[in-house]
Parts: structure tokens; sequence; C-alpha cells
């Protein structure tokens, strides 16, 4: 279509346009929960408001009263329906509706296959997995709870977590738990509380309810955005038998609000009695352990050496003297039997010394070269040779043979 600020369309050709193009759509199966259902006596259209928790989008639907008397024992607001219905535009007011041919309500079985799938699904993704889980604090100082306005849930968790610890504090966001409201809702509270550093863990809490209630609760927008929290969180919804996809994504979970009070908060006379025993034991360790050192230490002063410490002394000096006077005769032997041996031996050089020899009488001849004369054949006629006795020498003179 060709338009310009010269020739605009009129509303009413738009308008009719848009429903001509939305007549040629086909019909479609659509999946909600009733949140609006009006029934005026003699009229033959109901109206109904459809919306889809999870993206807080609702559209309007009508249907002629035989189509709705078919199921009208077993539908009302709040229900979850499957609707058979073609797209179309009421031109006077510009509005989209749908227009229903069958109205089918949503079992609990079929709930729970498609709330089985879902949970499949979420675990493969690994948002179930253990390691994905944080510790709770020992003491929170501040919890988040989101709940019910004045609901049991709030009032049992609110009493017992005091009861075991007067001084808790909590920061707390009532909601919508069931119906239309409850997911957006909820998920806005868990994200803000998750923003508030000084939150500790978040406890998402409700007392209960049909597979129907709980529907929120597994609501696939909830547990992601519980996922993503860096706070633990907390799942205490409804009783034992119950358990919604919340659970297996929250860091631990309540089997009630009341359960949830107890697991988060420490009970103040447990931990004074377990202070106590402690107390009571570290003053026994000690106490043993002094007497253990003071048994020692009695038992190391009653040895000899520490009531006389100088009879030690005085034996190891007794000793001492006794080993002094044995290495001092030792050594006297020792040195008596070196001089003894010394004295013979000098004695034995002596008597054998050239010197002795030439005491006795004899001399030694030498030839100028110091050479000593032992055979008369080593000296020459007329040569001079030196002649050594006892106190001195002298010059001598090698005279001819004489033959015969």
């Amino acid at each position: 279509m060709n338009t310009s600020p010269e020739s605009p369309l009129p509303v009413g050709e738009v308008s009719r346009l848009i429903g001509g193009w939305i007549d040629r759509l086909g019909a479609v199966w659509v999946e909600g929960q009733i949140t609006q259902l009006s029934r005026r006596p003699g009229a033959g259209v109901v109206f109904l408001t459809l919306r889809d928790p999870s993206y807080d989008i609702s559209v309007s639907v009508t249907c002629y009263r035989q189509v709705f008397d078919t199921v009208a024992d077993v539908v009302s607001e709040g229900a979850r329906v499957i609707v058979l219905a073609k797209p179309e535009w009421y031109a006077p007011r510009g509005q989209l509706s749908l227009r229903a041919a069958e109205i089918r309500p949503v079992g609990v079985g079929e709930l729970l296959a498609r709330l089985e799938q879902l949970k499949k699904a979420l675990a493969a993704e690994g948002l179930f997995a253990p390691e994905r889980k944080k510790p709770l604090p020992f003491l929170p100082q501040l919890i988040g709870l989101v709940c019910g306005r004045a609901s049991a849930a709030e009032r049992d968790v609110l009493e017992n977590a005091r009861h075991r610890w007067p001084h808790v504090r909590f920061e707390v966001r009532n909601v919508a738990v069931q119906g239309v409201h409850a997911v957006p809702q909820v998920v806005q509270a868990v994200k803000e509380l998750d923003e508030i550093d000084d939150v500790d863990v978040i406890i998402v809490a409700r007392g209960g309810g049909s597979v129907e209630d709980l529907l929120p609760f597994s609501d696939e927008q909830l547990v992601r955005a519980v996922a993503a929290c860096r706070t633990p969180v907390v799942s205490a919804i409804g009783h034992e038998p119950d358990n919604p996809l919340l659970d297996h994504v929250a860091d631990l979970r309540a089997s009630t609000p009341t359960d949830a009070a107890k697991k988060v908060v420490p009970d103040v006379g447990e931990e004074a009695e377990r202070v106590r025993q402690l107390r009571d034991r570290a003053r026994r360790c000690v106490e043993a352990f002094v007497d253990r050192e003071e048994r020692g230490l009695a038992h190391a002063l009653a040895r000899p050496a520490m009531e006389n410490p100088h009879r030690m002394i005085d034996e190891r000096s007794d000793l001492v003297d006794s080993l002094t006077g044995r290495s001092r005769r030792c050594l006297g032997h020792l040195l008596d039997r070196a001089e003894s041996e010394l004295t013979h031996t000098h004695a034995r050089v002596v008597a054998l010394s050239p010197a002795a020899t030439l005491q006795r009488g004899y001399a030694v001849l030498q030839k100028a070269d110091g050479h000593v004369v032992r055979d008369p054949g080593e000296v020459s006629p007329d040569e001079a040779l030196r002649a050594r006795v006892a106190e001195g020498e002298f010059s001598v003179r090698v005279e001819p043979r004489v033959s015969g």
C-alpha cells in the first residue's frame, strides 16, 4: 500500500485491512490459564481471558455458550485449558480476540507429564547438578523470605526462626503464591532479594496445595531465576509429598516452612549447650595436661640427680682424679722406659762411634781431597796426607817403600 502524509489511510480502512488479514488466519490450539470468566445470564456468548503466567501475556477469548457448557462443571477461574480458536478482529474497537470452537481442560496427568519433560530438559542443562548447590551460612544475619501475605507459611517461618534465634532478621516479600500473577511476582521478589548484599539466604515458602496450585513453583522462568541467584535459596513449598521443580534447583529443600526455619537458623539453646560442652572438654584437656606435666615434674625432681645436683659432679670428680693419676703413672713409666732406652742407645752409639775409636789411639788418614785411605795402594810416595787423631789432626808424608 502506498501512503504518504498527503494521502493517509483512515483509521477505519486500516482496521478493515487488519481484519481482512486476520480473517485469513486459520484456527490454532492455544494453552493458557483462565484469569477472568464472564457468563452473563441469558447471554449467548461467554467471555474469557487466557493468560500465560511465564510471560505475563493475556488474550481475550469468546465462545458460544453451548461450547463452554460442555466444560462448565470442571473449568473455573485459575484453571488451565487448551482452546481451539480462530483469531478475530473487532474493527470498531481495533481489538484482537480469539473465537473458541472447543475448550479442553488440562488434566493432572497431562500436567505431570509436561512437568516431567521440563524436569528432564532442565536436568540435562545441569541446573539440578549437586556441584551447583551453594552451602548455607551457619548463622545468617538477614534472611530473605518470599511468601504469601499473612500466610501460615510466613507465620511458621518467622515464629520458628525467632524462637530458635531471637536476634535473626528478615526481609519479607509478600507475593501471590498461586494463580496467574504468582510466577512474575515470585521471580521479581527473588531477584530483588538476591541484589541485596546483606541477605545471606532466601527462603521461598508456601503451605502446600494441589498440583495446580503449585504449578507456579515448577515454572521454567522461576527455575532459571533461582539457578542464576548468587545467594543460597531454600525451597519450602508444600508438604512432604509435594515436589515442584523449585525443590530440585534450590540449594536446599525443606519439607515444610517450619522445617526451613529449623534448617536455616541454628537453635540458640543447642548452640549454647554445644559451647558449654566444648568449653568443658577444653577445660578437662587443659587440666589433664597440667596434671600430667606436674606429675612429670615431681618425678623429675624426685630423682637423685635433682635432689643432690653436686653428687654427680663429686662422683665424676673422683673418677677424673683417678684417671688423672693413672695417666700420670702411665706417662711416667713410658718416660722412664724411653729414658732408659735412650741412655742404652746413646752408650752403644758412643761405643761404636769413630771418636771412641780414636780415643783408643787409632788415627784416620785422609788425602787432600778428604778421601779416607783404606789400602796402602791408594797412596803414592811423598804424598802428603792428613792424620786425624782423638785430640786433633796433623800432616804426614808417605815414605818410599823400602824393599827387602
